[in-house]
């Protein structure tokens, strides 16, 4: 039995406590620092009050998430073809989501809302940086049902702009049978795990060492990496000793942190394909389930390195239209652990064909001796500076000055070296990287604008740049052949003024 929503739809009642917990967790993020204080300082702190002070918490959370469940509703309005929501505590507010203009519903869940068996909808246009409607709690029927019946304005745009015929059609509807059609095993996420990401962890790691020593020094006024009682710790004659041990702690903890991070969050990945699209679900304790359409796919990325070349994995990871660059690395899909015949599988379902890498620009030399300039000449002669004027003692390091030289050096000659644009009549790919290699890859009639430059140093020998602006975000390609990217640029133009495709 279909559900009416032309009526307004509440969430399902078990909402308010789904509502209580996220409430309780946006407060518990506002107000961590005093709660860390109060665990130290227990002893000092008056029970009463305390004890007061958290029940009026609690209350006052329960009454307020009471409020937005009562006043959170959604329907459907079939006659202006929009999305109304209406939500709020003491003011209320009303948003109406135009149908053609969405871009995606996902399907998630956590792991409190998985306890009590409810569903988490998102609805996402391009139009801000942000989810225009959140359902927090809704039955998993009812979720599929709404999805489908916001994404089918979509579909019959689609259909009719494409006009199959029969023969077609019956193929695609044979397709749609296939369920799934890939699916990453816990093998390839495991390859993965330890593969990539060596740089993200361990930024993250230095970050939370940072942060919590400086609530320690904060709260009890010691300093960890100034101590000056490290001495009787550490003998000067075994720092490189030290060192090594902490390189290979360090680099085991990334390791299983990535392990870990990427088995939670990519567990289970399935990938079916559903009228067209592709259909995402995965996660171990919060379960998304998203679709891709193919004509709103902005930019693609293969990224692969020479372990995971060895080991048949890749990782893509696909754009679509978002409202800025920090939506846009946020928004990116991934699909993590593929190997070479399913990642030709989804571009092939994506671009209806393989990508292929047609003619090759180069940039110009003087890329890479910019390049060695500013991330091995600049640091050196501060670091020179800083130890003439300031610490001569910086100088008892210097023996570090040619190994920063060799691994900062091969570093940037290998991102020269696989610094390229290639082009052909239907595709643009854009590869880079040193030892993480990526292919982004774009569609000249998904072009926004096209930036060209040229520094007047430049012209006479002939080289500029050029960067290529989408809805999912910027390529660009750096002290190239001017004269060649002038003459691609005007053949761009041409296309995206005469292009009518819908990828918006």
């Amino acid at each position: 039995m279909s559900t009416d929503f032309s009526q307004p739809q509440r969430q399902s009642v078990v909402g308010i406590l789904v509502l209580f917990f996220y409430s309780l967790q946006q407060y518990g993020r506002a107000l961590w620092p005093i709660i860390v204080i109060w665990i130290f300082k227990f002893d000092e702190v008056n029970k009463t009050y305390l004890l007061l002070g958290g029940i009026l918490v609690f209350v006052a959370t329960a009454v307020v998430s009471y409020l937005k469940y009562l006043n959170f509703t959604f329907f459907l309005d079939t006659i202006n073809e929009e999305f109304i929501i209406t939500e709020g505590v003491f003011n209320k507010t009303k948003t109406a989501i135009q149908l053609h203009k969405i871009q995606q519903v996902n399907i998630n869940q956590s792991f409190v809302q998985r306890m009590i068996g409810i569903y988490e909808l998102d609805v996402d246009t391009a139009g801000t940086n942000k989810k225009e409607g959140a359902i927090k709690a809704i039955s998993h029927e009812l979720a599929l049902e709404l999805k489908s019946r916001l994404l089918q304005n979509e579909v019959k745009k689609s259909s009719s702009e494409t006009q199959e015929s029969p023969f077609v059609e019956s193929i695609e509807k044979q397709l749609e049978e296939e369920h799934p059609f890939i699916k990453i095993s816990f093998l390839s996420l495991l390859k993965i795990g330890i593969t990539s990401n060596y740089g993200r962890s361990i930024s993250l790691l230095l970050l939370f060492f940072i942060t919590v020593s400086d609530y320690i020094k904060k709260i009890t006024g010691r300093d960890v990496f100034h101590d000056e009682n490290i001495e009787n710790y550490v003998d000067k004659n075994l720092v490189i000793q030290t060192f090594s041990i902490f390189i290979i702690l360090l680099l085991s903890t990334v390791l299983v942190i990535n392990l870990v991070r990427i088995v939670f969050k990519y567990y289970n990945y399935n990938i079916t394909r559903q009228k067209g699209s592709l259909l995402l679900s995965f996660g171990l304790l919060n379960t998304k389930s998203t679709i891709i359409k193919p004509e709103k796919v902005q930019i693609t990325t293969v990224t692969s390195n020479y372990f995971q070349k060895k080991m048949n994995i890749l990782e893509l990871k696909i754009r679509q239209a978002t409202s800025g660059e920090k939506e846009e690395r946020k928004s990116a899909i991934e699909i993590p652990g593929c190997s070479e015949s399913e990642s030709d599988a989804i571009l092939k379902l994506l671009f209806r064909k393989i990508p292929k890498k047609g003619v090759m620009l180069k940039p110009n030399f003087r890329k890479l001796g910019f390049s060695l300039f500013l991330s091995v000449g600049l640091p050196l002669s501060g670091f020179g500076a800083f130890g003439y004027w300031i610490t001569p003692a910086v100088f008892e390091y210097s023996y570090l000055v040619p190994i920063y030289i060799a691994l900062l050096g091969l570093v940037q000659f290998f991102r020269f070296k696989n610094n390229r644009l290639f082009i052909d009549n239907h595709f643009i790919i854009k590869q880079s990287g040193a030892w993480d290699i990526s292919n982004e890859i774009i569609e000249p009639a998904k072009i926004q604008a096209i930036t060209t430059s040229q520094l007047f140093w430049h012209k006479n020998l002939n080289i500029g740049s050029i960067t290529l602006h989408t809805a999912g975000g910027e390529i660009s390609f750096q002290l190239g052949n001017f004269t060649t990217i002038k003459q691609y640029v005007n053949l761009w133009l041409y296309e995206i003024e005469t292009s009518n495709s819908n990828w918006m």
